[in-house]
């Protein structure tokens, strides 16, 4: 590789986050939820994510609310886990460059972003 094509640290920093949204949206996309279960589920995604290399950080919520809607109009005390349920953080740190990455309903869709880098070169 050139120099100018060498992906900077901040760059393989926002590489690394948007593995980190990659990994957890699609392994635990499907899981079975209810709003009993839903604390601990989210306990359990941001601590399986943070086993990540460069990873320092996952916050997880679940929108309690828009679960309690979608179990009340639906036939069983449980749904499936979707995008639309949660609203996550995750902070990587790589070689000094910390990213912020959120993960948040937009227009009815779960958008996940770059929000902000720190420690750029």
């Amino acid at each position: 590789m050139s120099p100018d094509s060498t992906p900077t640290d901040a760059e393989a920093a926002c590489f690394e986050a948007g593995i980190k949204f990659g990994t957890l949206y699609h392994q635990f996309a499907g899981t079975p939820v209810s709003l009993e279960s839903a604390p601990s589920l989210a306990t359990a995604i941001g601590e399986s994510i943070e086993n990540q290399p460069h990873c320092t950080t996952v916050t997880v919520d679940v929108r309690e609310d828009e679960l309690a809607a979608a179990l009340e109009a639906g036939p069983a005390d449980y749904t499936e886990l979707t995008g639309r349920f949660l609203e996550v953080e995750i902070v990587v740190d790589y070689e000094g460059c910390e990213v912020v990455t959120r993960m948040a309903m937009e227009d009815g869709y779960p958008l996940m972003r770059l929000e902000e880098v720190h420690g750029r070169e």
